[in-house]
């Protein structure tokens, strides 16, 4: 999962920012509406990028996600353990997950429907889960998995570590607890599309240690339209100029919350937006430091504030060219 490296920290890839990011609005560029000329690199590559975006015809009439396909649907409310193990894909069942598969289910567009077949629950966890915590002291032992059930074989957990049993110690205690699916119904879950927000058919999983459920969208691979490729410009990214890491939420109105990926020793972080009627173009504008520093990419949280709510527009990556994907809980 993409979301990974954010959360459990690998010291040299990811980093708090070394000055605070700006935030409001930052839409302007050739057309005059910002008097800040810094960044006239950033909107003459953000102009082509967003003349260039040309989708193919799926992106109007499929089903193209915006999002990953596990998300949740309310407020957990995440203790540091439980948002580890939701981001990790740790996960063990206490019930039968259902094989079959249901009848087609159906996406309810802004502008219309679309009829897709769906998969089972049992394929849905098998999604879900992405594996086991690491060995902690005191926590109850993975259930055993013979058959795929992930339930034990006498009823009950045992606790870890035994006399040969390993110990890890990781910062955060919690860290390392998995968590327990009770339940699961077919339902839907709100997903950001290439048509705006849908209700898209979703198997929705109960969590015993979270309020709101886990939910895994439903659609079965071959009815999923893949999201194009953005079109860069061929000649290399003005200095100064970084790109975009994905959208950390999906968008509030006219509020686009997304990550930077900006040099350790980097100051002057300010987030940049070119919007169009069809299309918002998003990155950044940093200033270099003079001297040595070390070759590190942080993630810097910003906002930007449209001047319209975003709507179906997509929102593309001024370096890449690519639409960006909700990348966050």
């Amino acid at each position: 999962m993409r979301r990974t490296i954010a959360l459990l920290g690998l010291p040299l890839l990811v980093a708090a920012g070394c000055a605070p990011a700006g935030s409001g609005p930052s839409a302007g560029g050739p057309s005059g509406e910002s008097p800040d000329h810094r960044w006239e690199a950033f909107y003459q590559r953000a102009a082509e990028v967003a003349e260039t975006w040309r989708p193919g015809p799926g992106w109007r009439t499929g089903y193209v996600p915006l999002q990953e396909a596990t998300l949740l649907v309310g407020d957990p409310g995440f203790g540091p353990g439980t948002e580890v193990a939701f981001r990790m894909g740790w996960y063990r069942d206490q019930i039968a997950m259902p094989t079959a598969k249901p009848g087609d289910g159906t996406i309810r567009f802004p502008d219309g429907t679309l009829r897709v077949p769906l998969v089972s629950a049992a394929q849905a966890y098998a999604q879900l889960d992405q594996g086991d915590p690491p060995a902690c002291a005191g926590r109850p032992k993975e259930p055993g998995r013979t058959g795929g059930t992930g339930r034990p074989k006498d009823g009950g957990p045992t606790i870890e570590p035994g006399p040969d049993g390993a110990v890890s110690s990781p910062a955060d205690p919690g860290a390392c607890i998995p968590l327990t699916v009770t339940a699961v119904r077919l339902g839907t879950a709100p997903v950001r599309t290439s048509r705006g927000v849908a209700d898209v058919p979703a198997w929705l999983f109960t969590v015993t240690e979270l309020r709101a459920p886990v939910a895994r969208l439903a659609v079965a691979p071959g009815a999923v339209t893949a999201v194009p490729e953005g079109v860069a410009p061929t000649r290399p990214a003005p200095d100064g100029v970084v790109g975009t890491q994905g959208l950390t939420a999906p968008a509030d109105g006219a509020r686009l919350n997304y990550r930077l990926g900006v040099g350790a020793c980097d100051t002057g972080i300010t987030p940049l937006v070119l919007e169009r009627d069809d299309v918002v173009v998003v990155g950044g504008g940093v200033t270099r430091s003079p001297g040595v520093c070390t070759n590190e990419l942080k993630l810097e949280p910003v906002t930007v504030t449209l001047k319209v709510p975003l709507g179906a527009r997509p929102v593309l990556d001024v370096l890449t060219g690519a639409p960006l994907l909700v990348d966050g809980p």
